[in-house]
Formats: C-alpha cells, structure tokens, sequence
C-alpha cells in the first residue's frame, strides 16, 4: 500500500492509464476480428474500411506508447496481408 501522498496519487494515474490502454487494445482486437471476418466473408470492401479504422486505431495506440512503433507495424502489415485478396 501507497506511503504518501504521492505514491497515492501515482497509483490512481496508473489504474486511470491501465483502463484506458486496456480498452484501446481491446478495441484494436475487435477491428482487427472484424476485418478478418469481412474478409473471409468475401467482403473486400468493407474489409478495406475496416482496415483503414484498424490502421488509424494501432497509429493513435503506438503514438501513445500502448504500442511500440515496431509492433505496431508489424500488427498492420499482418491484417493487410491476411485480408489481401488473393
């Protein structure tokens, strides 16, 4: 348990941050799901729109440092090439 008021106060930062970088990831989960299904649906359409939400989703996440950069690159260039017609 925290000692003083400011370890107190960092606590509360990092509950605050760790919900936040815990629904940014989830969300990120959900579109990347998303586009796969489109795309195994036979969707390209709607995968391409996906993919441009999923994109704009993992670029905010890794400016944020949720994500490093690296990763985050390599999580877009996955996706594209899985939902790439063939």
């Amino acid at each position: 348990m925290a000692n003083s008021k400011s370890a107190e106060k960092r606590v509360r930062q990092i509950e605050k941050r760790t919900e936040n970088n815990r629904a940014a990831k989830s969300r990120i989960k959900t579109l990347q799901k998303k586009a796969f299904a489109a795309a195994e649906a036979g969707d390209n359409e709607g995968a391409r729109k996906i993919f441009v939400e999923f994109t704009s989703a993992v670029d905010k996440a890794a400016k944020k440092n949720i994500f490093q950069k690296n990763k985050a690159a390599n999580i877009k260039s996955r996706t594209n090439k899985a939902i790439k017609p063939a």
